[in-house]
């Protein structure tokens, strides 16, 4: 089986071009599970996590915590996004720790372009995300 870095290696040239040409920094993350951090030029406020087990590679994006979301509206804001899961190409709503996150899953042999595809998805959906439920925050 492929380490992680060998499974995305050229990520971000494949990135970047098809983001026209938008720069791409990959970093990996020290720790006991393999994670590279995925930072998109203009978006670097959304960066996107990868990590891989035997079975799948996850995408994660996190969104806002729980001391983002405004008290009166916090119902609300879980309803809605039970809601719009359904509706996410390719991503879906979650949450990690008190971290409200977007993620999305691929087969544990996908190819560098599946990844490049899937982080370029979540990364648009969590700009969609965060626009479409600014309300909800504070």
């Amino acid at each position: 089986m492929k380490s992680l870095q060998e499974q995305i290696a050229g990520l971000d040239d494949v990135l970047s071009a098809r983001l026209g040409g938008t720069a791409v920094s990959l970093q990996p993350i020290p720790g006991s599970v393999p994670v590279i951090q995925v930072v998109i030029g203009g978006r670097e406020e959304l960066p996107i996590f990868i990590t891989a087990s035997e079975t799948q590679v996850l995408c994660i994006c996190y969104l806002w915590s729980d001391e983002e979301v405004r008290a009166d509206k916090r119902a609300e804001l879980l309803e809605t996004l039970l809601a719009l899961n359904p509706s996410i190409p390719l991503s879906a709503f979650g949450r990690i720790d008190k971290r409200f996150v977007l993620f999305g899953a691929l087969a544990s042999d996908a190819r560098v372009e599946d990844v490049a595809q899937d982080v370029i998805a979540l990364s648009d959906n969590a700009l969609d995300a965060l626009e479409a439920l600014s309300a909800y925050l504070v």
